[in-house]
């Protein structure tokens, strides 16, 4: 009987792991633990270092003298020398004008100067000679004052229209525009109508100014000059506008 529970309790202690092999796997595990440990504990540290770092450094100072050129003082984390910060005065301002807003300029001009009636002749003028520089707005008002041409307008009720053919920036000139257009002036003496139909030719030279809300694109009208090329009076009892049914370029 006693051979036979030998027998039996063999295959169940066989069974069982070697007590090297959990030793052995207790020390892996803990192993891996500890490089785990280090590693991290390195991240840690170089982080911390870094930060000292950088915390350390002195502030970067950029001096810029007038004429708008900067240069970095005192920095220790770029070397001057080596990487120059340098910025021009183009830079700095604002964005030139561009020859798109020259034309709308000259074409908002014109149709302020240009085009009136005896009730809205103050407003056109006044918004004309806002776009003007102070010279020329200076000039144009004391020749509007001596002509009397406001009152001249009110009296015998002339209505200007104006319709602009084309609009072409004269060659070797920043600022200047030829424009060609048509404009009819329709006064009343004595009871008769008289149409008066100019085909001219305009000059508008801008000038360059500091953008703002009043003059968002930064140009002004310095130079204006009117040439006529072709006029007729039309003295009829059916006139008829040259300038309906044509489009503007």
């Amino acid at each position: 009987m006693k051979n036979r529970e030998i027998s039996s309790s063999k295959p169940e202690m066989l069974a069982y792991t070697k007590y090297y092999e959990h030793d052995g796997l207790l020390r892996a595990y803990a192993n891996r633990a500890w490089l785990a440990t280090i590693i991290f504990g390195v991240i840690a540290l170089g982080s911390f270092g870094f930060a000292v770092y950088v915390r350390i450094q002195p502030p970067t100072v950029i001096r810029v003298d007038k004429d708008g050129n900067a240069s970095v003082v005192g920095g220790a984390r770029m070397r001057p020398s080596s990487f120059p910060l340098e910025f021009s005065a183009d830079d700095l301002r604002a964005a030139a004008p561009t020859d798109l807003e020259g034309k709308a300029l000259v074409r908002r001009f014109l149709s302020s100067y240009l085009i009136y009636t005896p009730d809205s002749v103050d407003q056109n003028f006044s918004d004309a000679l806002n776009m003007m520089t102070e010279n020329l707005r200076a000039y144009t008002l004391n020749t509007l004052r001596e002509k009397d041409i406001v009152g001249k307008i009110e009296a015998e009720h002339i209505i200007s229209d104006f319709r602009i053919r084309s609009i072409e920036h004269a060659k070797n000139t920043p600022w200047t525009y030829t424009v060609f257009g048509v404009n009819e002036v329709h006064h009343v003496e004595k009871g008769t109508e008289t149409t008066d139909r100019i085909v001219g030719q305009y000059t508008v030279r801008l000038v360059e100014t500091k953008r703002s809300d009043l003059n968002p694109s930064g140009l002004l009208v310095a130079e204006f000059n009117s040439q006529e090329m072709v006029g007729q009076r039309d003295t009829s009892l059916d006139q008829q506008s040259a300038l309906e049914g044509n489009g503007e370029n």
